[in-house]
């Protein structure tokens, strides 16, 4: 968000390349406090064989959480990485302003991670996430079309990336549930699912640009990925309501 809100700015007044030279001066203040206040946890667990780390992936639950996270963090990161250049080219504004209304975007998406995990708590995981699915897939449909104004541009990107946002919190809301001794290498293999798909959905608007001359077809893509991770969650919820997520085996709402 940051770097949407600031970075076109400071190039303006000083260049890109001061820019990335600019960028390192947080980067090294936060390796510092890194180094000074970091500590090992003193109840640290025997480290294991790479092996055991793997046997998680044979689990097909592993792989949906990926794919699931891969749509929502990864629609997240790709719009982001994408919005600035958007709305650029197409409402031609400029760098600085198309900043602006990418940051507008991120924040609000990054504002509601936390709710979403809240509101998945309140009404499960797997209910919220099927509608944060709905929403967002309805939202980038209604942007493909090409609105002619972009602050109704902006209002529907913004309201896709709030559904993405919560996304993110829902998924993490159900992981931990069924993966409470395999945490850590979950999580570092949901966020490494999400990542990938930031660069292959940021890459699938460039290639609409491309060889369409729009975005409407990257767009889709996004809003489909969005409406097969919701056939995907439909097909495995009532095993996941009747087995790990069972009234007798956790007190959270699945």
């Amino acid at each position: 968000m940051l770097a949407a809100l600031l970075a076109p700015s400071l190039a303006k007044w000083f260049g890109w390349q001061t820019v990335f030279g600019l960028a390192l001066i947080p980067l090294v203040l936060t390796l510092i406090v890194y180094l000074a206040l970091a500590k090992d946890s003193p109840d640290c667990p025997p480290p294991k064989p790479l092996s055991a780390y793997l046997a998680v992936l044979r689990d097909r639950d592993a792989w949906w959480f990926m794919f699931f996270y891969s749509v929502t963090f990864g629609g997240f990161v790709g719009l982001a990485s994408s919005l600035t250049i958007y709305f650029n080219d197409q409402y031609s504004l400029n760098a600085v302003i198309a900043g602006y209304f990418t940051a507008a975007c991120v924040f609000a998406g990054s504002l509601v991670r936390p709710v979403g995990g809240m509101v998945a708590d309140r009404v499960g995981g797997i209910r919220s996430l099927s509608v944060m699915y709905v929403i967002a897939a309805t939202f980038l449909c209604i942007v493909s079309i090409g609105l002619s104004s972009q602050w109704v541009a902006l209002g529907v990107l913004i309201v896709a990336m709030l559904s993405l946002g919560m996304g993110n919190g829902a998924v993490f809301q159900l992981v931990p549930q069924r993966f409470r001794k395999e945490i850590g290498v979950m999580t570092g293999l949901v966020g490494m699912a999400g990542g990938v798909g930031g660069f292959y959905l940021a890459s699938s608007l460039g290639y609409s640009k491309q060889f369409t001359g729009n975005y409407q077809a990257g767009l889709l893509i996004f809003a489909a990925l969005a409406i097969l991770a919701l056939v995907g969650l439909t097909a495995v919820k009532m095993r996941w309501r009747t087995t790990w997520g069972a009234a007798h085996m956790t007190t959270a709402k699945v």
